[in-house]
This record gives C-alpha cells, sequence and structure tokens, in this order.
C-alpha cells in the first residue's frame, strides 16, 4: 500500500501562512493572516489619509489624536502586503505627510525661481526613505505570524515588534545621511496630549513606540474578534466551541490594548526637584534675519537693542537673545564688541547673544554669554543645517544644481563643546535652533547639570510658515521630557516660556518685536528619560533587528532543509516505507 507523504507544518486549510490557530474557515470573509487586510484600491487611499492626518497632528493644526487615526490606517493597508505593495504604500503615506509637512522649505530662497527646489528635494527623499523602510514593517507581519501560532503573539509580540520596526525607521532617517531629519517622528505629535508626559519617563521615541504598539494591539484585538464571531457562526453548533483551546477568551484579547492605553494616560510626569529660579529677559527683536533679507549692517543688532530697551528699567539675571541676533562676527569686529560691552552694562546683566563667529577657517554659528567685559563663555551649534547652513558634498550637488548652490555661500562647521554653559551658578542647557530636534544635544545638556533650557532661533527664512510652530511643539516636549523650565526665543516669533510640566508662562507673537520677562522655575535631578532614553532606543534598535535575524534564519531553513533531506516516505537505498510490513 502507498502512503501519502505527510503534510508540512503550516499547511492548513485556509490558512497560507500555517497559523491555525487565526486561520479563517474556508470561505469565511474575514481575511486570515498574511492575506491582505486591506484590497490595493483601499489602502491606496487609507494611506494618503493617513499621510495628512499625521501632518494634521503636528501644528499649525495640532489636532495630536489624529497620530493615532494616520498610524492605524497606515499599519492596516500593510498587513499581508508583498513587498513591493509596502513600497508603494510607504511611498504613499510619505508624500502625503512630508510634502505638506516641510512645505515651508518653499521659503529658504525668498522669491527665487527655483525656491520650490529646497521642498521637493527635502519631501521627496523623505518620501523615498519613507517607502523603503516601511517595507520592514510590512515583512514583520507576515513572518512573526506565519512563524508562531500562540495568539500571545498576536497580541504582544507582534505589537512590540511592529513597533520597534516603525521606531527604528525614525531612528535611521533622523540620523543618516548629513545627521538626518528627526522632524516627523510621531512622538513629537503628543507635546500637548495627555500622554505627553510619558515622554519623561522613555524618551521621544519610547513615546513613539508605545503609540504604535497601541495601535498594532487594537488593530490586532479587532481582528480577533471578527475571526472569533465568525468561527462561532460557522459552528455547528454555533457557540464556536470546537476549538476551545485555540483561541483566548473574548474578553482577554483586548487587555493588552487597553492596559497600555490604561498606562499612558495615567502615569504622571517624572518628578524633578525645585532648585530656585532665575530672571530672564528674553527679546524678540523682528529684526531682517532671513538669509534673503537684504538689510544695512548691523540691522538685526539695532532691532535687538531697541527691542530690549525696556530691560534697562528691570532687574533681570540674563538677557536672552535669539540665533542670529548679532549680524556681526563680534570677535571679529571690535565697534560691534564695544556695543554689546555698554548694552551688557546698561541691562546690569549678561546677554547670552548669537552670532557667526570665525575660528582659524572654521566658521561657527556661536552662542556667547557676554558681559560689560566681553564673552566669558560660548557655544557653537552641534548640528548645522545641511543645505541650509553648509553644502555636503559640494562639489557634487553643485554639478547638479549649480545656480542654487552658489546661493549659499555660508559653510558653518559642526561644534563639538558641551550644550551647557554656566550664569552666575546657573547651569543653562543650550539647544540653537535644528539642535532642539536632536536628542543627544538636550540630553548631554541635562546631563551636564542644565537646571534650565534656552533654545535659540530664527524662523526669519520661513515667516508665515507652519516651521515655527513645528519647533514649538519641540520645545514644550523637551520641558516635559526633562522636567526644565524651557525659554524658545526666535528672531521674528513666535517664542515661548514653558513650565518643567510644559504649561505656556509667556508668549510672543509672530512678526512682532517685544520682550518677555520670566522668573524660571530651576530644577534638579534627571528623568528616566535623560539617563535611559539613549539605552532605550539601542535595545528597541538591537531587539527589533535580532528577531528579523531569527525569522530570516529560519524561514531560509525551511527553504532549503527540506531540499537536501530525504523524506520518511522516499524509497531510496536504506529508508522503508512506514506503511510498508503492517
Amino acid at each position: 500500500m502507498t502512503s501519502q507523504a505527510p503534510a508540512r507544518t503550516g499547511d492548513h486549510t485556509g490558512d497560507p501562512t500555517g497559523d491555525p490557530a487565526w486561520a479563517e474557515p474556508s470561505g469565511g470573509a474575514t481575511p486570515a493572516p498574511g492575506q491582505a487586510l486591506l484590497p490595493l484600491w483601499a489602502a491606496v487611499p487609507a494611506a494618503t489619509a493617513a499621510g495628512l492626518a499625521m501632518d494634521a497632528a503636528f501644528p499649525a493644526l495640532g489636532w495630536w489624536p489624529l497620530a493615532f487615526v494616520s498610524v492605524t490606517l497606515s499599519l492596516a493597508g500593510l498587513i499581508g502586503r508583498s513587498t513591493w505593495g509596502a513600497v508603494l504604500l510607504g511611498a504613499i503615506f510619505g508624500a502625503a505627510f512630508w510634502f505638506p509637512h516641510a512645505s515651508w522649505a518653499t521659503q529658504f530662497l525668498g522669491a527665487h525661481p527655483l525656491s520650490w527646489v529646497p521642498w521637493v528635494a527635502l519631501a521627496g527623499a523623505l518620501t523615498i526613505y519613507s517607502a523603503v523602510l516601511t517595507v520592514p514593517i510590512a515583512w514583520a507581519y507576515r513572518w512573526l505570524p506565519r512563524r508562531y501560532e500562540a495568539p500571545a503573539v498576536r497580541l504582544l509580540a507582534l505589537p512590540a515588534l511592529v513597533a520597534g520596526t516603525w521606531t527604528v525607521r525614525e531612528l535611521i532617517m533622523g540620523s543618516w545621511p548629513y545627521g538626518g531629519f528627526p522632524w516627523g517622528r510621531v512622538g513629537m505629535s503628543q507635546s500637548e496630549s495627555p500622554i505627553a508626559p510619558v515622554a519623561s519617563w522613555v524618551g521621544v521615541s519610547g513615546l513613539g513606540f508605545l503609540m504604535v504598539a497601541l495601535c498594532v494591539a487594537t488593530i490586532e484585538a479587532l481582528r480577533w474578534a471578527a475571526r472569533t464571531r465568525q468561527r462561532r457562526d460557522d459552528s455547528p453548533s454555533g457557540d464556536g466551541a470546537e476549538e476551545p483551546t485555540r483561541l483566548p477568551a473574548r474578553w482577554s484579547a483586548p487587555i493588552p490594548a487597553l492596559g497600555l492605553a490604561a498606562v499612558m494616560l495615567l502615569v504622571p510626569q517624572f518628578p524633578t526637584s525645585h532648585a530656585g529660579s532665575i530672571r530672564v529677559g528674553a527679546v524678540q527683536g523682528d529684526g531682517p534675519a532671513a538669509y534673503v533679507d537684504e538689510h544695512e549692517a548691523g540691522a538685526v543688532l539695532d532691532s535687538q537693542l531697541a527691542a530690549s530697551a525696556a530691560l534697562e528699567e528691570e532687574q533681570v539675571d540674563l538677557v536672552l537673545w535669539p540665533e542670529g541676533g548679532v549680524d556681526a562676527d563680534p570677535l571679529a569686529d571690535q565697534p560691534t564688541a564695544q556695543v554689546l560691552n555698554d548694552a551688557a552694562d546698561r541691562f546690569g546683566a549678561p546677554i547670552l547673544l548669537n552670532a557667526a563667529s570665525a575660528e582659524g577657517d572654521l566658521v561657527y554659528n556661536t552662542s556667547f554669554l557676554w558681559t560689560s567685559t566681553g564673552p566669558v563663555a560660548t557655544h557653537a551649534k552641534r548640528h548645522p543645517v545641511p543645505f541650509g547652513e553648509y553644502v555636503p558634498d559640494r562639489w557634487f550637488y553643485g554639478a547638479l544644481v549649480p545656480s542654487l548652490v552658489d546661493l549659499l555661500q555660508r559653510e558653518y562647521a559642526a561644534g563639538v563643546d558641551t550644550p551647557a554653559i554656566d550664569v552666575d551658578g546657573v547651569a543653562v542647557g543650550l539647544a540653537i535652533c535644528f539642535d532642539v530636534a536632536f536628542d543627544d544635544v538636550i540630553r548631554e545638556g541635562a546631563r551636564s547639570g542644565a537646571q534650565v533650557l534656552m533654545f535659540q532661533t530664527n524662523n526669519a527664512d520661513f515667516r508665515g510658515t507652519d516651521e515655527n510652530l513645528q519647533q514649538l511643539a519641540f520645545a514644550r516636549m523637551r520641558a516635559i521630557e526633562t522636567g526644565r523650565s524651557v525659554v524658545n526665543l526666535s528672531t521674528t516669533g513666535t517664542s515661548q516660556v514653558f513650565g518643567p510640566d510644559g504649561d505656556t508662562l509667556a508668549a510672543l507673537p509672530a512678526d512682532q518685536p517685544g520682550v518677555m520677562i520670566a522668573e524660571l522655575e530651576l530644577r534638579d535631578g534627571l528623568t528616566p528619560a535623560v539617563v535611559l532614553g539613549q539605552p532605550l532606543e539601542a535595545l528597541i534598535t538591537s531587539g527589533t533587528l535580532a528577531v528579523f535575524f531569527v525569522l530570516a534564519a529560519l524561514g531560509l531553513r525551511d527553504r532549503v532543509l527540506p531540499r537536501g533531506r530525504p523524506s520518511l516516505t522516499s524509497r531510496g537505498p536504506g529508508l522503508v516505507d512506514p506503511q510498508q510490513g503492517r
């Protein structure tokens, strides 16, 4: 008698992924694992809506709940999707998000006829990034459930793997090439939401990880409910009791999602301790500080001095000016240095100012602590903006678009000093404009003892756009993340002062000169986000990559071993058909 070869593990009727626990009955309407949850004709508009919703979650609209809608729609389209399908949907999501989100880049070159090029180049590059780095998310949805059958894998392990893959995508985009562009991380959309305090425990990347995990767990709980209902309907008895051990109890599937949501809503901000106060006068001069602005030499400095005049009648410990508030190198220009000496003397307090400053052959975007006798401390911007403050690989891009590259003559070098200075015994953490988006600058400042954070920026290049409001959200989140008061001061606005809990204490509208005088609370102590944020990112990255490596290795083994190892039912020499001899 001839026997049939035993079925390979994973050959289950109606379930091409080999997952009997989640397989659908033959002819069932609910997609089985490995099959697309949404047909492509529905996934494409879902990805488009997801990208637009993500942009709306950030300022100027700031509808933060839409971040969860965005992630959920984006992931729903990737479930069961092929590699090229994931590329397509990732590109659609990326374009729908990045082109409106970074539309402010069109302002950088002013009225130049090619002013649209920086915007298209930036958003286009980020769209390509999104397309390529979305593929592993689709792989996670295919590989993990195909290998492991337990419902706990779907409800616990899968959310962790997908969230880890999403977070790794953000970390790569935020660090490479040319330092990356960490501008659209999902966690940063939550600066005004009730879950923002979670960032003080796990950092912005950790908050984003939890948000994505919650969305995945919710999707899987809903998919489980649909399968359970269909099994019940298809059961001869109508109660779905034919496989009582295959699925968890009906009420238990939503527990991971509900538990995670409860934790995110109820966890308070990590407490830091009161350490006194510092009285600061922050001046928004509203001068002609854009790169393309035509103005007389010293016009920006004059606007700062004019707006600061009110401080001569006030008692402050520090006068704060924005990035680019001095439009000459005060170390090289003696008249400018003397003007600053006199101003500090009139204010009766040092000025924390910013200017381009040369050191040998290098030029830095430098903040100075300037007293009546000159500078006593400096800090250089850590992350100059590529294609804004310098042109990387100028020889290459100059050959492609020489008319644009030649417009940008400045070449700022990256600073290497500690982003913190001492102001009469008070440690002040610094971040200059784009640096506010980088976790390493904020963490290093806090670990260096900073009791308050002061961010100097120049938004004049992007007047009338959402850029300054997006940056303000970063500043608010940094206050919550570190448990520190924050002053975010712009040349042209919008400028605000935040308390250690992220509450707005003072504000100046855009395009108006003015002064904010604030008694800033000083704080001591480091939050877990500062201490453990970087190790947590490393853990998420290494853990995600390790899981993918194991799943890929197991899949390769399954492909190779059956071809090189004869089946027990073969008729070759030395093998016996188990059905013979009975």
